[in-house]
């Protein structure tokens, strides 16, 4: 069995401009942070993000990184809108975008985990959510209904970055906390999936960790694996974490001035690697 352990640097390496990313997580909710962070020290540019959207989408939109975004939402929870993809859409600086419904984003991960080209469904008939995607069509029951449908289409994604809990090195993935996030469709849907976790550990261990319904991303859809300890950070990550709210609302604030932001990437998401970040957050407190 093949040894996928990898560097987040080395997930980044195989990804192009261009690219759909498919990112896992929820909100600001165990988002693969290390991950996007390598992203942002790349050249990598023009990228299609799709997303339950929470600070990857901000970072990355702000950053001048993704010039497309798909999404159920883009938010901070405990802040409702992710403030720098709001100054993005309020700026016009998104050359593109398409806004679902939770329900409807889920249908598209869905058809695409399924290998199908869509999906039907009743939710957005005779709602703004057709008017404002004029790519979404709609399709008509075959049976003796004939009933109009809306068409989810299937989200076709080069490379999905998820992040776990607990991985082994050969990417069996589990996730501890109270809810999956669809992160299992995320890794079926991806033409290649990229995993970081709190920690690796033995194949053996998983069920030390957490009962066997925990373990929802099977070997045979990862690509690569990446210990991060903290990988999430500054989103949270249970039972390991908790969300950090004040760097939270520190990264929110920056939205708002140029000058704040720039000193915040320079700060904390331009260092030059995940073990730079962790050395960083233990000055300050954190670990």
């Amino acid at each position: 069995m093949p040894d996928k352990r990898m560097t987040e640097d080395e997930v980044v390496a195989e990804l192009e401009s261009g690219m759909t990313l498919g990112i896992g997580g929820w909100g600001s909710r165990r988002k693969p942070m290390s991950l996007v962070r390598a992203i942002l020290r790349s050249d990598l540019t023009d990228l299609h993000i799709v997303s339950y959207g929470g600070p990857d989408v901000g970072i990355l939109t702000a950053a001048g990184k993704a010039s497309k975004v798909t999404y159920g939402f883009v938010s901070l929870d405990s802040i409702p809108l992710e403030p720098h993809f709001r100054a993005a859409r309020q700026a016009g600086s998104l050359d593109d975008f398409m806004e679902l419904d939770e329900g409807a984003f889920y249908l598209g991960l869905m058809a695409a985990a399924h290998r199908v080209p869509f999906y039907p469904t009743r939710a957005g008939l005779g709602t703004a959510m057709l008017s404002e995607n004029p790519s979404l069509k709609t399709v008509r029951s075959p049976y003796d209904d004939g009933e109009e449908l809306v068409a989810i289409p299937a989200f076709e994604m080069d490379a999905v970055l998820l992040h776990m809990n607990r991985a082994d090195a050969k990417g069996n993935g589990q996730f501890l906390g109270p809810d999956l996030y669809f992160d299992d469709l995320f890794a079926m849907a991806g033409a290649k999936t990229y995993m970081s976790a709190e920690k690796i550990i033995p194949t053996d261990d998983f069920l030390k960790e957490g009962p066997v319904h925990t373990l929802r991303i099977p070997r045979i859809h990862v690509d690569g694996v990446v210990e991060a300890p903290m990988g999430a950070h500054f989103t949270e990550c249970p039972p390991d974490y908790d969300r950090d709210e004040v760097f939270q609302k520190e990264y929110a604030a920056t939205a708002k001035d140029p000058d704040a932001w720039a000193q915040f990437r320079a700060d904390w998401l331009e260092l030059e690697s995940h073990e730079a970040y962790r050395a960083k957050l233990e000055e300050r407190g954190n670990s």
